[in-house]
């Protein structure tokens, strides 16, 4: 089985991958597609050529590696930024359990522009999300999850036992914490957009979550909405 986390940045898409790391029956891949998603933009984000030097950007070739990790293991984890899809064949995601991660745009883009000072649409992945919600409605054999980090962060146990039973595998309490400093799985870009977690032993809310909103940043709030709220209609209660 394959579960394919699609979130936006600044997230707790990589407290979620800790957690499923922990699972007795889970490997978590972190992030398949970046070096893609860096060399089909051009974009300069911390560590960018570090990031392309240390994996393959050939999408055939990562789709592969996730297909033989799949015969390997009994449940394959992957942590994915919506917007790292650009330019792939969305086919994939038709036979793969789909979870759409959400978080409350002002918080997101807030904490965005801390490490990218001045974001875009397309950096925080709320339209490629929605888009590919679209998507899976349309073509997937499994309906799609859509969880807000914002209720995952509330109640972790209650939210993480109800994805798991949607997801039919068994809830463990030890993904409920893990150890400080970062797991074998992280990507080398780790190091510029992890610190939380690093120093995270379990699900905490967010210093982010009171962060004000960049003046600069209010017409890209008002530009995200409407695909957060889409999305939102279909979360899980």
């Amino acid at each position: 089985m394959i579960i394919n986390l699609i979130s936006g940045p600044r997230n707790i898409s990589t407290a979620l991958m800790y957690a499923f790391a922990q699972h007795s029956k889970i490997k978590v891949v972190d992030e398949p597609f970046y070096a893609h998603y860096l060399i089909q933009t051009g974009l300069d984000h911390p560590g960018k050529e570090e990031t392309i030097a240390s994996m393959s950007s050939d999408v055939v070739e990562i789709l592969d590696d996730i297909r033989s990790l799949d015969k390997k293991y009994e449940i394959v984890f992957l942590k994915n930024m919506a917007h790292h899809h650009i330019g792939l064949d969305w086919s994939y995601l038709k036979d793969i359990k789909n979870v759409f991660l959400i978080r409350n745009p002002k918080q997101l883009i807030a904490s965005f522009a801390q490490v990218i000072n001045d974001p875009t649409l397309q950096d925080i992945g709320l339209k490629h999300e929605a888009d590919i919600l679209d998507y899976v409605l349309e073509k997937g054999a499994f309906s799609p999850i859509v969880i807000d980090s914002n209720d995952v962060l509330k109640d972790p146990k209650r939210n993480l036992n109800y994805l798991c039973a949607q997801l039919n595998i068994p809830f463990e309490d030890r993904m409920l914490t893990w150890e400080k400093g970062p797991i074998p799985e992280d990507g080398v870009w780790a190091k510029s957009w992890y610190k939380n977690v690093h120093n995270s032993t379990g699900f905490s809310k967010q210093k982010t979550s009171e962060r004000p909103l960049p003046e600069h940043c209010e017409s890209l709030l008002a530009e995200a909405m409407p695909y957060f709220e889409k999305l939102e209609k279909y979360k899980i209660n």
